[in-house]
């Protein structure tokens, strides 16, 4: 059976660099990863950090450059999905909610 689609726009096969830390965790995390793919609407990426879980927000920086690159952005996002891969390893789903703006 095929289950509907729930993505409101298409993804892309791009390796971005990304800089992912936590808002809301018991224990703040912060990694840089590189997407698997991306979208409009977010992105998605595989991990070996395993304290990502369904609901939790995050701040993502795309792309994400040393030093900051005007074209960086980050957004408050949120964990959609979380996949348990082989060696260890999570596909991890972020729904992008809003832009931060710089200060």
């Amino acid at each position: 059976m095929n289950l509907p689609d729930k993505r409101r726009s298409r993804r892309i096969r791009i390796g971005q660099p990304i800089k992912v830390r936590a808002s809301n965790s018991k224990e703040p995390f912060e990694e840089t990863n590189i997407t698997k793919n991306v979208s409009r609407d977010g992105i998605y990426f595989i991990s070996g950090i395993h304290a990502y879980a369904e609901g939790m927000r995050l701040y993502v920086t795309v792309p994400h450059h040393m030093p900051r690159d005007p074209q960086d952005r980050e957004y408050l996002g949120q964990v959609v999905r979380v996949e348990k891969l082989p060696e260890g390893h999570n596909g991890v789903a972020v729904q992008f909610l809003s832009e931060v703006k710089p200060r």
